[in-house]
């Protein structure tokens, strides 16, 4: 297969060496040359700056990796050219043009997944399969925590300057950290916003939310508190689901699942598979694009899925109604 990068940053060269590493090398790149990172490992691949001329080239798929607010400039053309897309999270930044996207692939005949690759953590796959299980009784109420200090994502560049801290762009902690928005979706199917507290509260240097207190309500009652924060140091990344027989708790910092229950002594632990690290989520979804783009599997997380991630989260952001 053919595909075609658009946006070179720190995703979209992530995802340049995770194709080049499952043995794709038929690759061209679309990029308006405002990325910081060095260009050395571009040599020997096409490279465009014109989207049409990009096309030309027919992809049969496109990773759509360029800032959330420029997403559908390149996916609604791309589907209707007929790809199939790898559209990174949120899958935009408002709804307008959406049911453009859905016409286009329709029309196209592609399709598209979203990449949420915390889908692909092994510890959020063992909590999933635990919670099926019934392991913890009934859920009753759960805390998510995810708090990193922006300035240290990207060393190399003025945080200022990056999208993540850029509303023009897309920016913001509720669109940029909306991980949890999706897997609690994934585990706990739809859930409605009872109240969230969005506001900047930090010395960062940005005009974009840099906090969020989110409380969330999904079936059988179930409480979710989710924390998003810009400024935390060391970062944080953890869930913890309380059940009336017990307690899930998932920590990123080892990637471990912890259960408890009423009648062990000490937690039962699942630690993630031995060799897994950060960039294991990332080639994980990567082959899983490349079956669904060859037809051998659909994509776990959909179009559709992406686009309800993003109406919570521009509920949390005040910018759409909270469902009743």
């Amino acid at each position: 297969m053919r595909f075609l990068i658009a946006g070179y940053g720190s995703v979209g060269r992530r995802h340049l060496r995770n194709l080049l590493a499952l043995g794709e090398h038929d690759i061209v790149l679309y990029r308006t040359r405002k990325s910081t990172l060095p260009e050395d490992d571009l040599l020997g691949f096409k490279v465009e700056t014109d989207l049409s001329a990009a096309l030309e080239h027919k992809p049969n798929a496109v990773i759509v990796a360029n800032p959330t607010a420029l997403h559908l400039d390149v996916a609604i053309p791309a589907a209707r050219a007929g790809c199939h897309l790898f559209l990174e999270k949120p899958v935009s930044h408002s709804l307008e043009r959406l049911e453009e996207l859905r016409e286009s692939l329709k029309f196209g005949g592609g399709k598209a997944f979203v990449g949420f690759q915390f889908r692909f953590h092994p510890g959020l796959q063992q909590v999933k399969n635990l919670l099926q299980q019934g392991v913890i009784g009934r859920p009753l109420s759960l805390r998510c925590e995810w708090g990193e200090y922006l300035p240290g994502w990207h060393p190399w560049e003025d945080y200022r300057k990056s999208y993540s801290a850029r509303g023009d762009l897309g920016g913001g902690v509720v669109l940029t950290l909306c991980h949890p928005l999706d897997y609690l979706r994934w585990f706990f199917g739809e859930g409605s916003l009872l109240q969230a507290f969005v506001s900047k509260i930090s010395d960062l240097e940005i005009e974009v939310e840099d906090v969020a207190e989110v409380l969330l309500q999904f079936s059988d009652h179930l409480l979710a508190s989710v924390h998003l924060d810009y400024y935390r140091r060391p970062a944080v990344h953890r869930l913890e689901i309380t059940g009336s027989e017990g307690l899930l708790a998932w920590d990123n910092a080892d990637g471990a699942v912890r259960l408890y229950r009423a009648d062990m002594n000490a937690p039962e632990v699942f630690l993630p598979p031995q060799g897994f690290e950060r960039n294991t989520m990332f080639l994980d979804e990567m082959r899983h694009f490349l079956n669904v783009a060859s037809g051998r599997e659909e994509p776990i997380c959909t179009l559709e899925d992406g686009i309800r991630a993003l109406e919570l989260a521009l509920q949390i952001l005040g910018r759409l109604p909270a469902c009743s």
